[in-house]
């Protein structure tokens, strides 16, 4: 949520941050802001709503080598210009990602002092205690450490000063922030993409730490303000990662990418059938808590089956916003499973730091190396679905879950089971390459649908819902199919749009039996099966390859996935960028 971009060097810095900032879309926002130097003057733009209007008011050959760019996704006050970042007093200018939980009773005290605020942000309350502390401390440096031990809450923050304009500041604490440098200039920024354009080289920032960035240098500062030595990382991908290549959006080209995105995760822990180094053993692990939020929340609810029935233990899978606040039994033989994209989802990063200290073993599954996530855990592994920049989730779900059964199966001593994902890459290809826009047309103009399922099948169907929502604006809702006759029948009503999946044999029939039941009350069918079915109880029917069930959720989910984006195209959405979404979710 909210994007950060920092520039100072030899270049005109308007077009790099603005660059920068269109990198940085896919995080979520619904305002944007510039402030930059200009003869020793700091000048702020900002406008709400989309970066190209922002873009319509700066002359980007502006005579200026420094500034500090932002977009904000609303939280303290309306998306609306005055409560923009950058926020100014005094002499800081900052921008802020994160929320300050204290922000209140900070602004009640500054507002005893005389300070008059004219937003409803928390961010302005940040730069007022900045402006208020160096009054006192005469140092920048020490004035931002000061205010930072007053804050509570999570915060990245770019920072000017206008007594000191040859440096931009930075610091952290719950939201990302990288540092990087080229042979023109020093940045800061949310995320790498912002940053590709120019260098795939970057440094960490940890949390607490205090970055002091020139044109020529880049110095980093511990909370007792010693100078630290930091490590630079080397992004794997490219530019071409995140750009749309020919696709009209970034989740159709994700979606086409899926089967790279398998291949490249299999490949990774799996050698000719067997497991290779890549993958640690966890078969001491008599219990597992799966943690995680929206489609990596549903993501661990396929696996949950995957685990208990081939590993044969107890498996919980919970949202990470209600965990890190309920009580949690664990013994030593648990093992807690984080499951983030980016790996810096605020309530995952919480609840696997709480397993932390109750001195409980962790395991995060992340798509972004170095991630915050990542370096938490005990132990990491990767999906390599490459960049994710859609906000919807595709590629990355089916990384996710395909890396889930293999931990399962590493932990059943099922090698033998690893030859049934062979070849699943085509499976994919052939299932991506197909027409989904009949079913589209024959949903779009609804705004209720209902998708059913059974085990499995059931928590596939809630990312298919999840993803109507996101990409459609459709109030799409998943049931157990079981529990329609427990009251939600009774809005089953003539052409109401039900979605099925039926992919167990097991319990294919009891799903049937499900689906006669709202056909009978002249609901309108889309049956998604690997079954052999011929019969009138549907309107519409995709069918999929019969696969051995530990494979076969990786498949399923593509059809639903491809109808989301067919529906919300016809509807005209802003498919990459739905509103009021974010891609990193960094805040509670």
């Amino acid at each position: 949520m909210c994007g950060i971009i920092g520039y100072i060097g030899k270049d005109k810095a308007l077009p790099r941050i603005l660059s920068g900032l269109k990198s940085l879309e896919y995080r979520g926002y619904d305002s944007a802001g510039i402030a930059y130097v200009k003869n020793k003057k700091i000048i702020v733009q900002k406008e709400v709503g989309r970066i190209s209007n922002l873009e319509k008011k700066i002359n980007l050959e502006e005579d200026t080598y420094m500034g500090i760019g932002h977009t904000r996704w609303a939280t303290h006050g309306e998306a609306n210009k005055i409560n923009s970042h950058p926020h100014t007093l005094g002499k800081f200018t900052i921008v802020h990602n994160g929320i300050i939980e204290n922000y209140q009773s900070l602004k009640d005290e500054l507002i005893k002092k005389g300070v008059k605020f004219v937003s409803e942000t928390d961010t302005e309350v940040i730069a007022a205690l900045l402006n208020e502390n160096y009054k006192n401390e005469k140092d920048i440096l020490k004035t931002i450490l000061k205010t930072t031990k007053e804050l509570v809450g999570s915060y990245a923050l770019g920072i000017i000063c206008t007594d000191d304009l040859e440096h931009i500041y930075a610091t952290r604490c719950g939201s990302p922030l990288i540092m990087a440098q080229d042979k023109n200039g020093s940045y800061i920024a949310s995320d790498v993409p912002a940053i590709l354009n120019y260098t795939n080289k970057y440094y960490l920032l940890e949390e607490k730490e205090i970055a002091k960035i020139s044109s020529e240098e880049i110095q980093v500062f511990d909370d007792n303000l010693q100078q630290v030595q930091k490590e630079m990382h080397t992004f794997e991908g490219s530019v071409e990662t995140i750009l749309l290549n020919g696709y009209e959006h970034f989740m159709l080209k994700e979606i086409h990418e899926e089967d790279t995105a398998f291949k490249n995760t299999l490949d990774y822990y799996v050698q000719n059938n067997k497991f290779k180094e890549t993958m640690p053993d966890f078969k001491k692990y008599q219990s597992i808590h799966i943690v995680a939020c929206g489609s990596a929340y549903y993501a661990g609810l396929v696996s949950k089956y995957i685990f208990e029935e081939y590993v044969n233990i107890p498996v919980k899978v919970e949202l990470a916003s209600e965990y890190r606040y309920q009580k949690n039994f664990y013994d030593s033989n648990t093992l807690v499973i984080i499951i983030s994209q980016s790996g810096e989802t605020a309530d995952s990063l919480a609840s696997l730091k709480m397993a932390k200290n109750a001195g409980i073993d962790t395991l995060a599954i992340v798509n972004v190396t170095s991630s915050s996530i990542a370096r938490e855990a005990k132990y990491t592994l990767y999906t390599k679905a490459g960049v994710e920049i859609a906000v919807a989730t595709t590629k990355a779900f089916i990384a996710q879950v395909t890396l889930l059964s293999l931990v399962a199966l590493k932990m059943a001593q099922r090698e033998d089971l690893l030859q049934e994902f062979k070849g699943i890459e085509n499976y994919i290809q052939d299932l991506v390459n197909r027409d989904y826009l009949p079913y589209a047309k024959f949903l779009y103009q609804n705004n209720n649908i209902f998708f059913i399922g059974r085990g499995v099948d059931y928590a596939l169907c809630l990312e298919g819902s999840l993803k109507l929502k996101e990409a459609a604006y459709i109030n799409s809702v998943a049931l157990a199919a079981g529990e329609l006759k427990h009251g939600t029948i009774s809005l089953i009503e003539d052409n109401t749009p039900v979605i099925s999946v039926c992919t167990d044999a097991s319990i294919a029939l009891k799903t049937i039996s499900n689906i006669k039941e709202v056909k009978a009350r002249k609901a309108k069918v889309l049956l998604i099966t690997n079954e052999d079915i011929n019969d009138n109880f549907y309107d519409y029917k995709i069918d999929l390859p019969k696969l051995h069930p530990v494979v076969m959720s990786i498949i399923t989910v593509i059809p639903m996935q491809l109808i989301a984006y067919e529906v919300a195209k016809l509807r005209g959405c802003d498919i990459d960028k739905p509103r009021n979404l974010a891609k990193s979710v960094t805040v509670e």
